[in-house]
């Protein structure tokens, strides 16, 4: 017994589930699974340089994931995610044509871009209480639109510049891909942003009861602005990455990401009512998803029964850990 009553091993265990979230020691148990089970259908499953390129490809989703997760700490959404991301490429290929400066200036420009974006769902949500599932699907629509009208409704010409298909491809570091140091260091930054800063806490008060952090001495409506400027930011960047992996950017090449950043961020354990949540839960769910792809892919099941069985288990992973998560949040 400890002296406040409590069995030791209670306490011991309390302090554990204090530090690792059930759902996502879940997580990590099913990508365990996924593991054993795509090595029995390739033998190279498990191979260094499988597990990598895996990871690689989990990197793009990772960081659209980051800022996802911001957001969804608040208790929003944000469903312009597909077009920012193809915003942030396109405009960022379509900047490095722009003359000499071109290829400097072409990752900041598509990411100012998805800055953008995120600031007028921002403002959407935080100044005039739209609900963001409305603003931000608004959004989207309109960056769909204004990309049909710059590229005239056609793929556009432009091509990725040397530096976006460096970042994106290359390996530099012992053999590390670049993509995934990249993310390594974003979601570095967002674990400090979420626990060591005043932003960070915030976020977390908002998502609990916004009215009370406003009577703590909390704005909410900065917070939100910056927190969807940051999610439209990390999905614009994340386009420029995979405008720089395919070397050119593509129309509509954010769509296949939205559900998976959402459930990435859920199966991680963050409640989607908000308030609770934290990074190792969304890096887990990244894997996750990501290996999910893959093994549907390995075992040579069409499209239409890939597309199938990845949305009835994420449908049954949501209901058992990202329904129970809301609950508890």
């Amino acid at each position: 017994m400890t002296n406040s009553g409590i069995p030791v091993r209670e306490g011991v265990w309390a302090r554990w589930r204090g530090l690792v979230d059930p759902a996502t020691l879940a997580a990590f148990a099913c990508i365990l699974v996924l593991l054993f089970a795509g090595s029995l259908y390739s033998q190279s499953f498990l191979s260094p340089e499988y597990l990598l390129q895996q990871l690689k490809v989990a990197s793009f989703l990772g960081i659209i994931a980051t800022g996802m997760m911001i957001v969804i700490l608040l208790g929003q959404i944000d469903l312009s995610a597909p077009w920012a991301i193809a915003v942030g490429g396109m405009m960022a290929a379509s900047a490095s044509a722009w003359g000499p400066a071109g290829p400097w200036i072409a990752i900041p420009f598509g990411v100012a871009c998805g800055v953008a974006l995120g600031l007028v769902n921002g403002i959407g949500v935080a100044y005039l209480r739209i609900p963001s599932m409305i603003v931000t699907l608004a959004v989207n629509a309109v960056a769909q639109g204004l990309m049909v009208v710059h590229t005239g409704g056609f793929s556009p010409r432009d091509s990725a510049s040397p530096a976006m298909r460096f970042i994106a491809t290359g390996d530099v570091v012992f053999g590390l891909p670049n993509a995934l140091i990249v993310w390594a260091v974003i979601g570095g930054g967002a674990t400090i942003l979420l626990t060591r800063t005043t932003f960070g806490r915030a976020v977390y008060a908002i998502g609990n009861r916004e009215r009370a952090a406003y009577l703590s001495g909390v704005d909410p409506q900065r917070v939100v602005l910056i927190a969807f400027a940051l999610s439209g930011a990390l999905s614009a960047f994340a386009g420029v990455l995979l405008a720089g992996y395919a070397s050119k950017a593509a129309q509509a090449m954010g769509d296949p990401y939205l559900l998976p950043a959402i459930a990435a961020v859920v199966l991680g354990g963050a409640s989607i009512l908000g308030g609770r949540g934290n990074y190792l839960g969304t890096v887990a769910g990244v894997i996750l998803v990501t290996l999910l792809q893959s093994i549907l892919s390995v075992m040579q099941i069409p499209e239409a029964g890939r597309q199938i069985a990845y949305g009835l288990v994420i449908i049954v992973m949501l209901l058992f850990y990202g329904r129970g998560a809301a609950i508890r949040g």
